[in-house]
Formats: structure tokens, C-alpha cells, sequence
């Protein structure tokens, strides 16, 4: 329950503290009344008076901020205004609008933090008077429960981004960690919204805040940001059965580095187990309250020493709980007992109720409002020396107008010679890459022909000599060269030539740099931004090679074909076999010149023509009777005798029919890749100036969108010097209306620094 005595006197001390003039009118009066009847209405009082002021003051901000930035952004104007004055005032605009946010909640905030295990929930649930919060044995608070009072009779809860009530029995779903199924980040929230009827402490619109352990994460800092720094009160619950541990310390550490002398109590939670041994129970409190006094106030500086004990308390929050909870069935409170000593752990924990909401009622104005109060001076000084310094630039810049146009012309002047030696300079190098390009390309494509056979031979598929599978076979080979041949082309060239490339985009960027404003060069690499380039070599081996057509069929090594073959080559011997005799004329012979020299043919005849000849001739000569067969037969007979013609014609038929049977699929498959490899070879060899010529236009393109879109920005620059230079003469008016604004907004801003003022001894000085 609420201790009403203890607070008589503060609120005592606002009648001496009320203002005392004439001018008060009837509804200061009636809420200087309100204010005395309770501390908590003197809050409500200061809190609509300070969101008032801070309405005037986001508007206001508002005001300077569109002020600012149509004045920084006024392309006639010269800027009188920076852009970190814009952004410091934008930055005013969202600090103003988050504190506002923070000053219209109807609520003073209490955050318990400690170990797992620690008994935080435990302590909520006694102060509650009913088991509401998750609690038990190891690590159940699984995220941040909010706790805060309701009008109405009944309990519910909401989740974090959902409207929906859910019963309060739930919550052991959703916040208890051992509970898997519906689990919550460490991080989320969930409000559980109790009746004030059933406790004390929430009538007066107060929250409580239970936290996961402060040992089971790393985000501790986005913790503060999250659920501190708009708390009120912390509460430290640590176990009585340890000591205050490092892992505790180190949080509120953080915790006072970000809020200013913050109001902390600690709770040694579970000191019903000194019972089982009285003879060491004052030294273990003397210990205890030793330590927690010297972290309070000699490494936190949050209390004097003589202040350390009323915020150091030695409590049972479990008995508490079960006493209250059989009270309220109407069994004796003393049937919660866990230990003997329990009426002093219960006057204890009263104790700490006591002085908790005494702490609240004295400092809540204070917490809430004083730093907000300073800040918001602090923003409409810095506001009004924003106004001085711009309306300061304003007439500097109205005085020195004629010498600002001549230093335009002279800046336009230079830019464009600059511009034309940068663009010669910027062609030669462009044309200089791009040859180096072709020729780099046109190598690495003549080397990858050479070796084309290995590219072949790693292509692997089942091989049939039908049509179909052949169709198929070409295909996925004609895939596998394409990208085997870009593939390594890219090996061989990309690296090398990526890197001239951004050698070259980087020396145009720093040569046209000093041609921007300053305020531009350092964006540059966002305006002009460059993209991965890589180079496309777009073979087509497909349409290449199209009209490939292989020959697998059985040939005999020591066949008429072949051995012709072999003599006069592919071409030659289609020619020969085909008559190629009846269609050369023959020439007539042409007297000798002597008796020692025989006639030379009329006309020039080639060796291999000579040969077709003599072939053509002798395969005439086979297609004759066969009266010549059998003389030459006979002579051959006579000569060398019919054993050694037998065993040739035996060797002959065995190498025949070897040859026959050897020649399998995988033989075939082999004689086709190496007909392909030939054909491919000589077709890929007349696009290789191709290829080079547009990996080379690749590159131009790259390099002269880079060099374009440079020229672009430093046109903008030129043409931002022309408007200057002609509406310099509209200046003059212009900034006359811009001082006139910038001293009215630096008189407002003189405005609200009183109302501040006004605020700080009305309500600040008397909470003191």
C-alpha cells in the first residue's frame, strides 16, 4: 500500500513554492490544487504545460527547417546556409518529434534487470499480488513483459505489431522459455495489461518492465536503447545466495553511461536460504550491503553513502508472493512462509514498496522533464545562432555581390578550357586501350585455336553414329567449345584488360574532379557510379559450324582411296577419282629449243596437277580389258612365284579385316572430333578479327558512357554558373527578404527560450 504520510510534506512544500502573484488565475489555482491534493497530478500538470511547449517548438523547427532548406536550395542564391545546418536542423525536427513521442506517455516506467534465475518475475508477481509473469527454475522470461494497469476488471495481453487481447495465461506460452512452440525473440514485447483495482501501484499509471537475464545475450546496448531510456526506475534483482556479479555491474555500467544519475534499487532476492545458517546471516547482509553500497556509490555515483541504504533492500520475493496469494484466498499470510525470519522478510519487501514509490513521487517530474526541458533550450539557442549566422551570410554575401559574378566568370572560363584539353587527352587514351584490346583479344583467340583439340577431347557424350544422336552430339558440343573458348578467353584477358579499364575510368575522374564543386567531388563514385564490366565473347559456334559434315564411314589404310588420299589430299583425290583427266585440257607441246632438251608443256601446271595426271592415268589404265590384267598377272607369276603372292594377298586380307573389325564407335567417335577440330579450326579462324574489333567497341562504349557521364556533371556545373551569372542582378531583393525571415525566426526562437524558462522555475525548481 501506499505510504500517503511520507509524502505529505513534499506536497506540502508546493503551496510555499506556488508563485505568488495576483495574476494567477482560477485555473492555475485548480491545478496548484490538484497539484497539492497528489504529487502524481503535479506530473500530469508539468506534462501538459512541457508537451505544449514542445508543440510550439517542433512547429517552430519545422518552420526553420523548410526555411533553411528553401534557401540552401535556392539555385539563385549563393548558399547562406550549409548543408550541415539543414541537416542539424532536420536532425532538430525527428530529436523534438521522439522526445514529444516520449513526453505524451501517460506513464512513469520501472524496468527489473538481473540474472537468470534471479527471481525478477517473482518480484513483479509479489508486487502484483498474483502469479501473472512466468517464473520458476532456470531460464523462463524469454523476452521483455510489460506490465501496466487497465480500467477495466478484466486481465489480457497484446503482442508486439498486434491488436489482439489474448488471455493472461497465455503468456507463460509466449514468454516462457522452456515453451518452444510459440517462442519470442529475446528482444520483443509483450504488454500485459492488469486491472488497478487489484494493486496499488498501477492506479497511478505506473508500468512495470521484467527483462530476459542479462547473462543469455549480447544485445545489451540495443536493450538500453529499446526499454531504457525512457525508464524511470531500475531495479537490479540479484540472488542473495551469490554476490553482485560482474555480468551486472558491466549492464548498468551501460546504463548510466546513456541516462544521467539514474535511480536504481537493489534487491538481494532469496534471502530466505540465510535462515538455514543464522550464525552467518549478519555477516552475509554486512557483506552484501557493503558491496551493492560501493557499487552504487563509488563506481555508479548514482547516491550519497548515506542514501545507499534506502535503495538497498534484502527480500523473499517468492514468500511474499505465496503470503499475499493465500492472503487473499483468506488463509494467514504466514502459510507462505519458506523459512523462519518471515515477518522481517516481509516488512522487508513492504519496506522497499515504500520507499520505491516515495522515489517515484519525488523525481518523476525530474526524471521526465528536466533533461527534455535542457535539451529543448539547448535546440532553440543552437536555433537562434543558426538565424544569427544566416542572416550574418546574408548581408556579407548582399555586399560582396559584383565580386561573386566576376569569380563566376572566371570559374566558367577555366572549366571550359580545362574541359577541351581533358576531352583530346581522354580520346587518345580510349583509343589506345581499345587497340590494345583487339590486339590482346586476336592473340588469346589465335592461341585458343591452336589448341582447340584439348577443349575437344575434354567433351564427353555418348556417341552413336546414327543421325539423331549425331544431331544431339553436335549440339551439346558446339555448347561445350562456346563456353570452353569464353571461358578461357576470359582467363586469358578479362583480368588484365578489367584492369586497364578502371585504371583509365579512375584517371578521367581525377582529371575532371577539380572541375566540380567542391561539395560534388567527394560524390563523384555515387553520381558516376561503375559497374562490373566484363567483356562478351559472342562466338555463335553453332551457327558456325552448322554446316559441318562428318565423314565415318570405313576406309581401308591401304585402299585405292586412301593411298591416293594420303599423296594428293581430301580435294585432289575427289578430283581424280572423278575423271578429273577429261576435264583439264592438255597442252600442246611447244618445239624444243635443242636436241639435249626435252618439250616443255604449254601453260603453268602445278605438282599436284601433275599428280592427278599421272593417276587419272593410271586408274584409265585398270578401266581397260582385262587382257591386261592377266599379262601383268603372268609376268608378276613368272617374276616372284605364287607363294609370295599368296602370303601377300593374305597379309593384305588379315590387315583388311583387322582394320574392319577395330573400327568400333569410340574409333569413329575419335575420327569425328578430329575432323571437327579441323573444320572448326579453320572457320574460327576468320572471325578472330571480329572477335578483337568488338571486345574492342566493348570497351569504347564503357569508357566513353564513364567519360559522358563525367562531361554531364560538370555541364550542371556550367550551367549552375550561367543562372548565377545571370540573375545576379535579382540577388539584391532577394536576400533583403532573407534577412527579414531570419530575424523573425531568430526572435521566435528568443520566444520560446522564456516559455522554457518559465517552465524551469514553475515546475523543475519546485520538485526539487
Amino acid at each position: 500500500m501506499r505510504n500517503c504520510s511520507s509524502l505529505l510534506p513534499w506536497a506540502m512544500s508546493l503551496v510555499f513554492l506556488r508563485p505568488n502573484t495576483s495574476a494567477v488565475g482560477k485555473k492555475d489555482k485548480r491545478l496548484m490544487a490538484e497539484v497539492n491534493a497528489s504529487p502524481l497530478k503535479h506530473f500530469v500538470t508539468a506534462k501538459k504545460k512541457i508537451n505544449g511547449i514542445f508543440e510550439q517548438l517542433g512547429a517552430y523547427i519545422k518552420e526553420s527547417s523548410s526555411f533553411l532548406e528553401e534557401t540552401h536550395s535556392n539555385e539563385e542564391l549563393d548558399p547562406v546556409t550549409t548543408e550541415e545546418q539543414v541537416g542539424e536542423v532536420r536532425g532538430y525536427l525527428s530529436k523534438v518529434a521522439g522526445i514529444g513521442e516520449v513526453l505524451s506517455r501517460r506513464h512513469m516506467k520501472v524496468v527489473f534487470f538481473g540474472r537468470t534465475s534471479n527471481g525478477k518475475s517473482s518480484v513483479i508477481n509479489a508486487m502484483l499480488w498474483d502469479k501473472v509473469l512466468p517464473s520458476g527454475i532456470g531460464h523462463t522470461t524469454n523476452c521483455f513483459l510489460r506490465v501496466e494497469g487497465t480500467d477495466g476488471n478484466d486481465a489480457f495481453l497484446l503482442t508486439e505489431g498486434s491488436e489482439e487481447k489474448k488471455s493472461v495465461k497465455t503468456v507463460n506460452q509466449l514468454a516462457h522459455a522452456l515453451h518452444q512452440d510459440q517462442e519470442l525473440d529475446a528482444g520483443s514485447l509483450v504488454c500485459v495489461m492488469w486491472p488497478k483495482a487489484k494493486c496499488a501501484l498501477l492506479r497511478d499509471d505506473l508500468v512495470l518492465v521484467d527483462s530476459p537475464g542479462i547473462d543469455v545475450t549480447t544485445e545489451l546496448d540495443s536493450w538500453i536503447d529499446k526499454f531504457c531510456l525512457d525508464a524511470d526506475v531500475f531495479v537490479l534483482v540479484a540472488n542473495s545466495e551469490s554476490t553482485l556479479m560482474q555480468t551486472e555491474k558491466s549492464f548498468f555500467h551501460k546504463v548510466n553511461e546513456r541516462l544521467s544519475s539514474p535511480n536504481i534499487f537493489i534487491l538481494n532476492n532469496r534471502w530466505d536460504a540465510s535462515a538455514s545458517e543464522p550464525e552467518y546471516m549478519e555477516e552475509v547482509r554486512r557483506q552484501h550491503m557493503d558491496r551493492c553500497t560501493s557499487f552504487l556509490v563509488d563506481e555508479l555515483g548514482v547516491v550519497d553513502r548515506a542514501q545507499a541504504s534506502d535503495r538497498i533492500f534484502f527480500v523473499s520475493a517468492k514468500e511474499v508472493l505465496q503470503a499475499r496469494v493465500q492472503k487473499a484466498q483468506g488463509m494467514p499470510e504466514a502459510g507462505g512462509a519458506l523459512a523462519e525470519g518471515f515477518q522481517a522478510r516481509m516488512f522487508e519487501f513492504q519496506n522497499f514498496e515504500r520507499r520505491f514509490e516515495e522515489c517515484i513521487s519525488q523525481s518523476a517530474v525530474k526524471t521526465k522533464f528536466e533533461q527534455h526541458t535542457v535539451r529543448a533550450k539547448q535546440i532553440s539557442e543552437a536555433l537562434r545562432l543558426i538565424m544569427d549566422s544566416v542572416h550574418v551570410a546574408a548581408q556579407e554575401q548582399r555586399i560582396h555581390c559584383m565580386e561573386t559574378k566576376e569569380e563566376r566568370e572566371d570559374r566558367l572560363e577555366f572549366i571550359d578550357k580545362q574541359l577541351d584539353l581533358l576531352t583530346q587527352d581522354c580520346k587518345s587514351k580510349i583509343k589506345k586501350i581499345t587497340e590494345e584490346v583487339e590486339k590482346q583479344v586476336s592473340n588469346a583467340m589465335a592461341e585458343e585455336i591452336r589448341r582447340l583439340h584439348v577443349l575437344v577431347d575434354d567433351f564427353h557424350m555418348d556417341f552413336h553414329p546414327s543421325q539423331v544422336v549425331l544431331k544431339v552430339y553436335k549440339n551439346e558440343l558446339h555448347k561445350h567449345i562456346e563456353e570452353g573458348l569464353g571461358r578461357n578467353m576470359s582467363e586469358r584477358c578479362s583480368n588484365a584488360i578489367s584492369a586497364a579499364l578502371n585504371s583509365t575510368q579512375s584517371e578521367m575522374m581525377d582529371g575532371l574532379k577539380p572541375l566540380l564543386p567542391t561539395s560534388v567531388r567527394e560524390q563523384v563514385d555515387k553520381m558516376v557510379p561503375r559497374q562490373c564490366f566484363s567483356l562478351c565473347y559472342d562466338l555463335n559456334c553453332d551457327k558456325l559450324c552448322s554446316d559441318f559434315q562428318e565423314d565415318i564411314g570405313f576406309h581401308f589404310s591401304l585402299g585405292w582411296t586412301m593411298l591416293v588420299n594420303r599423296f594428293l589430299g581430301p580435294k585432289n583425290t575427289r578430283r581424280a577419282l572423278m575423271g578429273y583427266n577429261d576435264q583439264v585440257p592438255r597442252p600442246l607441246a611447244i618445239t624444243p629449243v635443242g636436241t639435249a632438251m626435252p618439250p616443255f608443256p604449254q601453260g603453268s601446271m602445278t605438282q599436284e596437277e601433275l599428280m592427278v595426271s599421272m593417276v587419272t592415268g593410271l586408274a584409265s589404265l585398270t578401266s581397260r580389258t582385262s587382257m591386261g590384267i592377266i599379262v601383268v598377272g603372268g609376268v608378276i607369276w613368272k617374276a616372284v612365284g605364287w607363294r609370295l603372292i599368296a602370303l601377300s594377298v593374305g597379309l593384305y586380307g588379315l590387315l583388311y579385316v583387322y582394320e574392319r573389325l577395330t573400327w568400333t564407335t569410340k574409333a569413329k567417335e575419335r575420327a569425328f572430333k578430329r575432323q571437327f577440330v579441323d573444320y572448326a579450326s579453320e572457320k574460327l579462324q576468320l572471325i578472330v578479327s571480329y572477335t578483337g574489333s568488338n571486345c574492342s567497341h566493348q570497351v569504347q562504349q564503357e569508357l566513353a558512357g564513364t567519360f559522358n557521364q563525367l562531361c554531364q556533371q560538370v555541364d550542371v556545373t556550367r550551367q549552375q554558373l550561367e543562372e548565377d551569372i545571370q540573375d545576379m542582378n535579382c540577388k539584391i531583393e532577394q536576400l533583403d527578404t532573407l534577412q527579414s525571415k531570419a530575424k523573425l525566426l531568430r526572435n521566435k526562437a528568443g520566444w520560446l527560450d522564456s516559455e522554457l524558462n518559465m517552465f524551469t522555475q514553475q515546475y523543475l525548481h519546485q520538485s526539487r
